[in-house]
């Protein structure tokens, strides 16, 4: 079973724009992404897909493998495909990794490839036990419900009626995919479940696609914003 890690990146960002080039403690963000990617012995590869070239020429600099990909994605899976669809090797499974933490636990990776030993697996992510009450009606940190045997029944922003007692899960923002189950998911239009939480998963979970999860402990930084980074360095100090 042959695995590579997509790392999505994009300049534009209204809330951070150029966000993979900012710098963390001498090392931009996209670079210590990738490094940690590097890490995962899962991964027979590791590639950037930007659709700008400055970020293509930094990956580049430092000794990376980058893709430019098309501006008119949507979203970081379709940018995903189109690194696998354009690839002369061919792969068994696709990670999309998120571009904007730093310090990604290379396990986590791993974690995620693992799950593919089974051939019923055809998407898989990762979620961790919420333990801060906060979060549970955090917009900002995604939920995922899943039954006995990890598979997903649902995604959602915020917990409403909390339940006593009941373990909560925040959603990892990693998923892996069978490369020719990411092929067709990038033909589904939008779903009303997707459009009303902003979820792309829930596209998937409406077209009758399993979505196995994964329990991790690792706790990710992500950094959404410039003060995001200011934090993180200070962890870092």
């Amino acid at each position: 079973m042959k695995a590579i890690g997509i790392i999505p990146a994009r300049y534009a960002s209204n809330r951070f724009p150029g966000k993979p080039l900012a710098d963390i403690l001498g090392k931009s963000m996209i670079q210590r992404v990738y490094e940690q990617c590097k890490k995962a012995n899962s991964l027979s590869a590791v590639i950037v897909a930007t659709d700008d070239k400055r970020i293509f020429n930094h990956v580049m600099s430092f000794g990376g493998k980058a893709m430019m990909t098309e501006s008119t994605h949507l979203s970081g899976t379709d940018r995903c495909n189109e690194v696998i669809q354009s690839l002369a090797t061919k792969y068994d499974i696709a990670i999309n990794i998120q571009g904007d933490e730093p310090f990604i636990n290379p396990e986590q990776i791993n974690q995620i490839a693992s799950i593919f030993r089974s051939p019923k697996i055809s998407i898989a992510t990762l979620a961790k036990k919420i333990k801060k009450p906060s979060l549970l009606m955090d917009v900002n940190n995604p939920k995922a419900i899943f039954n006995n045997h990890g598979i997903a029944l649902n995604f959602c922003r915020s917990i409403t009626k909390i339940k006593p007692k009941q373990t909560y899960y925040k959603h990892i923002g990693i998923y892996g995919y069978r490369t020719q189950t990411l092929a067709k998911i990038c033909k589904l239009p939008p779903s009303e479940n997707e459009k009303t939480e902003r979820l792309e998963q829930l596209r998937w979970l409406d077209n009758d696609y399993k979505i196995k999860v994964g329990i991790t402990t690792f706790e990710s930084l992500s950094a959404d914003t410039p003060e995001d980074i200011e934090k993180i360095k200070a962890q870092m100090g």
